[in-house]
């Protein structure tokens, strides 16, 4: 520990932060004396009109023109965003059996199969952000061991679909979206 000596650079600043607290009176001065220079400051910022110091800022009347008032600025309305929405039977062919092959890869494999070949079998027909999350899944977990049926396209956006593809324990509904690379499996849910 160290020890406090009466000389040096310590004692100067424990002597300045100790002066208030030796009298109620101190304290007091010390207090409205802070109070008055946070009230100072605040009141010359707000003069500035928020503008940074040593800025001017423009008067309205220079920027509206003689004789005439300033109005406020006004934005274009912004267009309400709807997803733009194809008919089922737009639906890629490519796209659909992405699908499909995902599917006969991403069912339960063989006993003994490692979690790296299983994501093997998913690389290609997978985005590589999906990969990631898949990466963590055991696939002895999966519950289906099979497909059942063809992929068919419940919804289709421009650049995007969601494929029902049915297997032996649920029905599974494939996000595919068209990448740079292709169609890719982007995601998936349970029906």
């Amino acid at each position: 520990m160290p020890i406090r000596s009466p000389r040096g650079r310590s004692a100067a600043y424990r002597s300045l932060w100790q002066w208030p607290l030796r009298s109620p009176t101190r304290l007091v001065l010390t207090a409205v004396a802070v109070l008055a220079v946070v009230v100072a400051v605040s009141a010359g910022i707000g003069m500035t009109n928020g503008s940074l110091p040593g800025r001017v800022a423009p008067t309205p009347s220079a920027a509206a023109g003689p004789g005439s008032s300033p109005e406020p600025a006004r934005l274009p309305p912004v267009p309400e965003l709807e997803p733009t929405t194809l008919p089922v039977s737009a639906a890629p062919t490519a796209a659909l059996q992405v699908a499909s092959r995902w599917a006969r890869a991403w069912v339960r494999p063989p006993a003994g199969t490692t979690s790296a070949k299983w994501l093997d079998g998913l690389r290609t027909t997978t985005t590589d952000e999906y990969l990631g999350v898949l990466a963590g899944v055991d696939p002895s977990n999966v519950p289906a061991t099979k497909v059942t049926g063809a992929a068919k396209a419940v919804s289709v956006a421009p650049r995007s679909l969601r494929v029902q593809v049915p297997t032996d324990a649920l029905t599974l509904v494939i996000t595919v979206v068209d990448t740079d690379a292709g169609w890719r499996v982007s995601g998936y849910d349970r029906a």
